[in-house]
């Protein structure tokens, strides 16, 4: 018990004790090449980086606001048709996100009835009827069976019979050539992005006050990067080409494709300089090949003598995924204030690790710890004797006390 209370006893009374640095110098060249090495690495590291690089002397805003409004343009001959926009591209009202079809598998001309099923769904081949359970739904199948074994078409083994829309797709579908045309569609993107912090609204199209000119340039523009860097026509070749990825490989299997576009602004600067950027990178799996790929199925249904059917349409195609981000700085007093504390506060690392390296590696014979460390105790002080004062006189001596003090 008594050392547990000379250990608090100690703590407490060490608790309100002061420490002040010592400045020593040591003449030690190797201390000096690290004490200096680290403080350039520290310095260079807040000036090029913290300060040129991150530009952390402004405020910033990485929430703008933005809109996205995407068109499809062009024209392609399919066989005996012309298909527009209106045939090969989806949602016809543009937005973030636009496809075009490149390749359809057709099934024409199916109506409600029953027919069978196909040979590779599970458990679909049979004999008899009591091969075929009535009333069961096979959700990798086409439809619900009925109970009977039937013909597959025209071959000549059979299948369980199935209600559905018939004929399946999977049998009588017609797969169309691909729509190679498409490499020089184009899609107009036009993107607006507002800084509501600074007050900024910025577009990525040229700022033309004329109509017709304005008209005339969108007609007649596609972007590039050095030479029109704000004409918002991108061709799906150039696209294609940007994401790595091979176009006619594109037609057969579809692909997502992200179209980025970043606005890095310094305000500091003229607004005009604060313009985007474009990437372009594939989104979807190519190494699982199973769900690689874009495609969707629609449908046109129709009346054929009073009996409704319908044209069943896979298509495989791009899908452009247009994705927005912004980030705008401004100078302002208070990060730069805190940054420059924070370099400053930072150079002090430099002591701390010399110091380490000095106690631990170099001072084998406790030189400079015993010169580091000092302990200061203040100590009662002791009253001085009386000190005795002499006066010279003309041929006599004389001594004389005054409360210490000299005479």
């Amino acid at each position: 018990m008594m050392g547990l209370r000379d250990f608090v006893k100690d703590y407490f009374l060490g608790f309100w004790d002061y420490e002040t640095p010592k400045v020593m110098v040591v003449k030690n060249k190797t201390l000096g090449v690290i004490y200096r090495g680290v403080q350039f690495l520290v310095i260079t590291y807040f000036i090029w980086y913290v300060f040129i690089s991150e530009k952390a002397y402004q405020e910033s805003e990485t929430r703008p606001e933005s809109s996205v409004y995407t068109l499809m343009k062009g024209t392609a001959v399919h066989g005996d048709d012309i298909l527009d926009t209106v045939e090969y591209v989806r949602p016809s009202e543009g937005g973030d996100v636009i496809s075009t079809i490149l390749r359809r598998e057709v099934t024409y001309d199916q109506k409600q009835g029953t027919c069978a099923e196909h040979f590779m769904v599970a458990n679909a081949n049979c004999t008899r009827d009591s091969d075929c359970v009535q009333g069961e739904v096979d959700f990798d199948g086409h439809g619900r069976r009925t109970g009977r074994c039937v013909q597959y078409y025209n071959h000549t083994f059979k299948t369980c019979e199935i209600q559905t829309w018939c004929p399946i797709e999977r049998y009588a579908v017609v797969r169309e050539q691909a729509l190679v045309e498409a490499i020089n569609f184009t899609v107009f993107i036009r993107n607006s992005i507002h800084f509501p912090g600074f007050k900024v609204l910025r577009g990525n199209i040229k700022d033309i006050s004329n109509p017709k000119e304005m008209r005339r340039f969108l007609n007649k523009c596609h972007y590039d990067k050095e030479t029109e860097p704000y004409c918002p026509n991108f061709r799906l070749g150039y696209i294609a080409a940007q994401a790595r990825e091979d176009f006619s490989e594109l037609c057969k299997t579809g692909g997502v494709i992200g179209v980025f576009i970043n606005w890095n602004c310094n305000l500091d600067l003229d607004y005009s300089y604060c313009q985007p950027t474009y990437s372009f990178r594939r989104l979807d799996l190519r190494k699982d090949q199973a769900s690689s790929g874009y495609y969707y199925r629609f449908a046109k249904y129709y009346s054929r003598e009073g009996v409704e059917s319908r044209t069943l349409i896979k298509a495989y195609g791009i899908r452009l995924d247009v994705i927005v981000h912004g980030h705008a700085g401004k100078f302002s007093p208070i990060p730069t204030i805190i940054s420059t504390v924070t370099a400053m506060t930072s150079v002090g690392i430099c002591t701390i690790i010399c110091d380490w390296i000095m106690l631990t590696f170099i001072d084998k014979n406790e030189v400079y710890s015993d010169r580091k460390f000092d302990e200061v105790i203040k100590e009662p002080t002791v009253p001085k004797a009386p000190e005795l004062g002499f006066i010279n006189s003309y041929g006599s001596n004389h001594s004389d006390l005054s409360d210490g003090v000299q005479l």
